[in-house]
């Protein structure tokens, strides 16, 4: 069998890759993981992407913002916890809005893998 093309995870934005247990119900297959599955999308992932959206709108074509301003859009900065806690949250919204074809995530200046992506990154609108 050939494999399927890859499939992107609703909770994370991660790359799915096939798995031959997955071979009968790969239509099916959402999450990437049991601890994704268990997590799902909550309002606050959804503010985080809209917050990302409003942040890029207001900086205009082919600036970046850092995951950080949108954590301490939706967490506040009075408490350097409540958004530092948003931080992985506000990377996997933005996955999922390179997945939707909506931002890109640059790293020293280029586009990369989201899914790959380790250290420090910024997020861009498509123009």
């Amino acid at each position: 069998m050939v494999e399927p093309e890859p499939k992107t995870c609703v909770s994370c934005g991660r790359t799915i890759e096939w798995r031959k247990k997955w071979e009968r119900n790969w239509n099916e297959v959402r999450y990437c993981s049991d601890p994704c599955r268990k997590r799902k999308i909550k309002p606050v992932d959804q503010e985080l992407e809209a917050a990302i959206q409003e942040l890029l709108k207001e900086r205009g074509n082919g600036q970046t913002i850092c995951p950080s301003e949108a954590a301490k859009a939706v967490g506040g900065t009075e408490s350097e916890a409540a958004w530092n806690n948003l931080m992985e949250p506000t990377r996997m919204a933005a996955r999922r809005l390179v997945a939707s074809g909506h931002v890109e995530i640059i790293q020293q200046g280029r586009v990369v893998d989201p899914s790959t992506a380790k250290g420090p990154i910024r997020i861009r609108r498509i123009p």
